[in-house]
């Protein structure tokens, strides 16, 4: 039981040490989603509300010298 409580207790500090790099990165990447929209002369999709149905539009962007899948 100790050793299991130990897992537990690092499991829980990594999580706390790791959630705000995870979270930074998320705004960067709705930030740097926006600047394209913006680049491109659109304005950004308005927040909807939680009931209203949404279009859903599939399309793939492939950026030269990039890795990361957007």
């Amino acid at each position: 039981m100790n050793t299991f409580l130990s897992y537990l207790v690092i499991a829980a500090l990594v999580a706390l040490i790791l959630l705000p790099a995870f979270v930074g990165h998320a705004q960067e990447r709705r930030i740097d989603r926006q600047l394209r929209e913006a680049e491109r002369g659109r304005t950004p999709a308005p927040r909807g509300t939680a009931g209203a149905a949404q279009p859903v539009v599939a399309t793939r962007h492939l950026f030269a010298g990039s890795w990361a899948r957007v």
